[in-house]
C-alpha cells in the first residue's frame, strides 16, 4: 500500500512551462489518491509546485530540509510538516524512511544525486520500494539510453536496470508502484 510517495525534484522551476504543469499535476494526483506527498522541503522551483498543488487539492506533504537551507529562506512553511534536519545525508535518510516509494521529476544535480542513491540502496539491498522516473517532454530520455548502455556495457545487469522503471505518464508509474512486490536482485551478477 502507498501512504507517501517521496518526490525528488528541482529546486529550479527548468526553462519548460510544461515541468512546472506536470509537477502541480503529480501533486494533485497524489493528494487526489489520499497518498502524501514527501519532498525536500523547499518553497521554491518544482519543490514549491508540487508541494503547493498537493496542500491545493487537500494532501499530506511532509517536507524534511536540512538547517543550512532553512537559513537560506527557501524552506516551505506552510506545508503539513516540516522536518529539519542537520544535514543532508539525514534529509535523504530521513525522506527515504517515511516514504513507501520514490518519483523523480526533472531537476538538477541534487536531483540525480537524490535518485541514484535511493536506486543504489534498492541495488544493494537496503530498501524493497519501487523507484520512477517520470519523463516530462523528453527531459530524462537520454538518460534511459545511458542506463541502457550501463546494461549492454557490462556494468549493470538488467534486473538492477528494472528497478528503476521510466514513463512519461506519473500514472502509469504509479499503476506499476501499486502492483511492486518488492524485488530484490543480485548486484553481483552482471
Amino acid at each position: 500500500m502507498l501512504r507517501r510517495i517521496c518526490v525528488f525534484c528541482g529546486s529550479s522551476a527548468g526553462g519548460d512551462p510544461v515541468y512546472t504543469e506536470v509537477a502541480s499535476a503529480v501533486g494533485k494526483l497524489l493528494a487526489g489518491r489520499g497518498i502524501g506527498l514527501v519532498y525536500g522541503g523547499g518553497d521554491v522551483g518544482l519543490m514549491g509546485t508540487v508541494a503547493d498543488a498537493a496542500l491545493d487539492a487537500g494532501g499530506e506533504v511532509i517536507g524534511v530540509i536540512p538547517e543550512h537551507l532553512v537559513r537560506a529562506e527557501v524552506a516551505h512553511h506552510g506545508v503539513t510538516e516540516l522536518r529539519i534536519v542537520e544535514d543532508m545525508h539525514e534529509r535523504k535518510a530521513t525522506m527515504a524512511s517515511l516514504s513507501d516509494a520514490f518519483l523523480a521529476l526533472p531537476g538538477g544535480i541534487g536531483t540525480l544525486e537524490e535518485l541514484f542513491e535511493i536506486w543504489t540502496w534498492a541495488q544493494l539491498g537496503l530498501h524493497a520500494k519501487p523507484v520512477g522516473i517520470v519523463d516530462v517532454a523528453g527531459y530524462y530520455r537520454k538518460l534511459g539510453e545511458f542506463l541502457d548502455h550501463m546494461v549492454d556495457s557490462g556494468f549493470l545487469n538488467t534486473p538492477s536496470r528494472e528497478l528503476v522503471q521510466l514513463d512519461a505518464d506519473p500514472e502509469n508509474l504509479l499503476e506499476v508502484f501499486s502492483r511492486h512486490t518488492g524485488i530484490s536482485v543480485d548486484k553481483w551478477d552482471v
